[in-house]
C-alpha cells in the first residue's frame, strides 16, 4: 500500500513536469488522423467516436481509440486497445507497447473524453504527441488545448461543440 502511494507521487512528478515544460505551438493545420483517448468505466459505446470521425471526415484507418478501464476488463473492449494502472510503471514509464505505439503517432487531433480525475489518463493526455488536444476534463486546464464544457452523457453536444470550434480554428 505504501508503495502504492509513492509509485502514484512519482507519476504526479512527471506529469507535473510535463506539464510545466512549454509545448509545442499548434500548427495549423487540417484535422486528417484522430487519436481517442477515453475512461472505459464512464464510457461503454465507443462507435460514437466512429461518428466523430465521420462528422470530421477522417477516414477510418486514421482513427485509433485507445480505452482505460480500472478493471482488468479487455475482453470487453477487444475490439481495440484497452489499458489499466498495471500498464503504467513508476514515474510515468509505459510498459504497454501498443500504449508506446499510440503515443508515439502525432495525431492532428487527439480527443481526451474522460471526467473523472484519472492520473493515468491525465498522464497520457500529456504524453501524447498530438498537434492539437481536445478534452471535456477541466480540472487541469494545461492539459488541453480546447476544453468543451459537456457532460460526459451528451456526446452530441460536445461533437457539435467541437466540430464548431474546428472550424474557428481553421482545423477543418
Amino acid at each position: 500500500m505504501i508503495l502504492k502511494g509513492f509509485k502514484e507521487k512519482s507519476i504526479k512528478k512527471k506529469l507535473n513536469s510535463l506539464l510545466h515544460s512549454p509545448g509545442a505551438i499548434s500548427e495549423n493545420s487540417i484535422v486528417k488522423s484522430i487519436g481517442v483517448l477515453f475512461n472505459g468505466d464512464e464510457v461503454n459505446d465507443f462507435e460514437v467516436f466512429k461518428t466523430l470521425a465521420d462528422d470530421l471526415n477522417v477516414r477510418p484507418n486514421k482513427l485509433k481509440i485507445i480505452a482505460y478501464t480500472e478493471n482488468k476488463k479487455e475482453n470487453l473492449f477487444s475490439w481495440n486497445v484497452c489499458f489499466n494502472p498495471k500498464d503504467i510503471g513508476w514515474h510515468g514509464k509505459i510498459k504497454n507497447i501498443e500504449l508506446e505505439e499510440f503515443l508515439g503517432v502525432e495525431f492532428d487531433l487527439l480527443v481526451s473524453f474522460y471526467a473523472k480525475d484519472v492520473l493515468e489518463l491525465k498522464l497520457l493526455t500529456a504524453l501524447s504527441k498530438a498537434k492539437f488536444k481536445a478534452g471535456i476534463f477541466q480540472e487541469d486546464e494545461r492539459l488541453n488545448d480546447l476544453i468543451v464544457n459537456t457532460g460526459i452523457k451528451d456526446f452530441s453536444a460536445f461533437k457539435r461543440e467541437l466540430k464548431k470550434y474546428l472550424k474557428v480554428f481553421n482545423k477543418l
